[in-house]
């Protein structure tokens, strides 16, 4: 089999297919990721560190003020909720306890009262701290690596919300996994609730292991407040799309719309693509001094809507052209997002199809221009003159509806999907994942037992259908399919009205098939999800073998 570390990762173009607008979205499954419930949709919030550094205006009342601007500026309301302080908050040296201790010029009322503050506004508090001896900055502050415990018991008792973790210092040996998974299990140990955010720089994969680690991992090095820095981040996240996953995200760094250093058009890019590959939205900005302009992208809550949709898919990117690059991304209610953007130094045509961006066959289609707001039809494609380094993003539906399937008890792939993604190629029908084209698995074999019928998938894969409220009972045989030879690991589970109805738990490539009944009575949707686990997305193919539905 091929392995997925080796392979162009992302939901390809005949891997989405969305059939129609669903009538009534329901709650995207669970991630099978970091368990402590938290980013189930990517983080969003302000980190001081691209607009203040380390200069002296860093202080209580600086962060406070932002607090403050929170509200005041509409943006708590748009959806951000974390107030994050970086580098520099603390005192160079521990105290007598070994304690880390809050700046006494910058904070003298120490980091609680900061954090209290926060909170009390309806919003949540963000630290800074390095897994090794020090931290980023050049004075070298103290850094967590053999403090794990200590340090995670102080962020909680202080109210700390979220950790970023960058990777400074001496590492006295240790692996990045080991680095890591000691204050994952530090941040646990407390009880408190705390997102965990690896900045560890892309520097060891940390797509293929941080999974069960953290909530969001680092891909590259730092963003620079220019357009070459951020295009080139964006070309490498872009291509990591299958490893993220609800409750744990690529992090291509913060945001840094309104700084300085690019146009209001290529913020825009910045901030329309930042959101289609679900990255967390940090803001970056002396809010301060930020521009209505910049307010303005920042609050675009229709492309903040495709950022914290609860699918959770990012966004793959299915052609890219001389610099014309072309983006798809399924949403929650059937609609997929399409991103045309123009890396290019004059303007351009860029152009795909309603069928290349998985919305299959239908008469016409509803575009909503995300940034514009204008509302257009097509029979199909879908194009646009874009500026250079701009990005035109639509929202794109099509109006239909669903027939629930037949009395009886029916093959599931008999019928037609009203949303399905996949990680590599489509989801086969009757046949095991290929990676490519329709039609290029196998006879789906589970444990040495073959099937006729059933959905053949790769991780992170979602399958919906429509049942009206009329059927009663899905089964399925679930496993990892024969082909990967006893490779592959992932998480098997049958969702409706919002809640996880059934699950096959983690099945192993090792494993026989699992027997998986689950009672959908009164539901509108079934929902299968397939998720990876902790070896990442590697010879994921899955099948939901004799798959079907029983109905009155």
């Amino acid at each position: 089999m091929k392995h997925a570390t080796k392979r162009r990762s992302a939901l390809g173009v005949a891997g989405v297919t969305l059939l129609g607008l669903i009538i009534a979205p329901i709650v995207a499954p669970t991630a099978s990721a970091l368990e402590n419930g938290l980013a189930t949709t990517p983080a969003m919030g302000f980190n001081n560190w691209n607009s203040t550094h380390c200069r002296a205006e860093f202080t209580e009342q600086m962060v406070k003020g932002i607090a403050d601007l929170f509200v005041s500026t509409g943006l708590k309301d748009a959806g951000y909720s974390y107030v994050n302080i970086d580098d520099c908050w603390a005192e160079p040296s521990r105290d007598g306890n070994g304690d880390l201790v809050a700046n006494h010029t910058r904070f003298p009322n120490g980091i609680k009262a900061v954090a209290d503050y926060v909170h009390g506004k309806g919003l949540k508090f963000g630290l800074y701290t390095s897994a090794g001896t020090v931290t980023c900055d050049t004075q070298g502050f103290p850094g967590g690596i053999g403090h794990e415990q200590q340090d995670a018991n102080l962020f909680a008792s202080w109210g700390v919300d979220y950790l970023k973790y960058d990777n400074c210092g001496d590492h006295l040996g240790q692996s990045a996994q080991q680095r890591y998974t000691a204050m994952r299990d530090a941040l646990r140990a407390t009880g408190r609730p705390i997102l965990f955010s690896i900045c560890e720089w892309g520097q060891n994969s940390p797509w293929t292991w941080a999974q069960s680690v953290g909530n969001s991992w680092r891909t590259t090095g730092d963003i620079a407040d220019n357009w070459g820095s951020m295009l080139g981040i964006f070309k490498a996240n872009v291509q990591l799309a299958v490893n993220s996953q609800r409750g744990g995200w690529n992090d291509p760094d913060m945001l840094e719309v309104g700084n300085g250093g690019m146009t209001d058009t290529e913020y825009r890019s910045h901030f329309s693509l930042w959101s289609m590959m679900n990255s967390p939205l940090l803001i970056g900005t002396d809010l301060r001094t930020a521009s209505p302009a910049t307010l303005a992208i920042l609050t675009n809550r229709d492309v903040i809507a495709l950022d914290q949709d609860s699918l959770g898919v990012q966004a793959t990117e299915i052609s890219a052209t001389n610099g014309r690059h072309v983006l798809t991304k399924p949403l929650d209610n059937g609609d997929v997002a399409v991103a045309l953007f123009n890396e290019n130094g004059s303007t351009a045509t860029i152009s795909t199809t309603a069928t290349a961006a998985g919305l299959g066959n239908a008469s016409s289609f509803q575009l909503k221009d995300l940034w514009s707001k204008a509302v257009t039809s097509t029979t199909g494609t879908i194009s646009a003159s874009v500026p250079a380094h701009g990005t035109v993003v639509y929202r794109v539906s099509r109006a239909g509806t669903f027939t629930a399937p037949p009395a009886g008890t029916t093959q599931v792939s008999s019928l037609r999907a009203s949303m399905s993604a996949n990680g590599w190629g489509p989801v086969e029908i009757d046949r095991s994942n290929g990676e490519k084209a329709a039609g290029d698995g196998r006879t789906l074999t589970i444990g040495g037992t073959t099937y006729a019928h059933g959905l053949g998938v790769h991780s992170r894969s979602e399958v919906r259908y429509y049942l009206g409220g009329r059927c009663t009972t899905f089964q399925a045989w679930a496993g990892v399919d024969d082909e990967t030879g006893n490779n592959g690991a992932v998480a098997m589970e049958v969702w409706a009205s919002g809640t996880m109805r059934a699950t096959a738990g983690v099945v192993h490539g090792t494993d026989g098939p699992k027997r998986v009944t689950a009672d959908v009575t009164g539901a509108q949707y079934v929902n299968l999800a397939v998720l990876p686990t902790v070896d990442g997305p590697n010879y994921d193919h899955a099948d939901w073998a004799d798959a079907t539905i029983t109905c009155s």
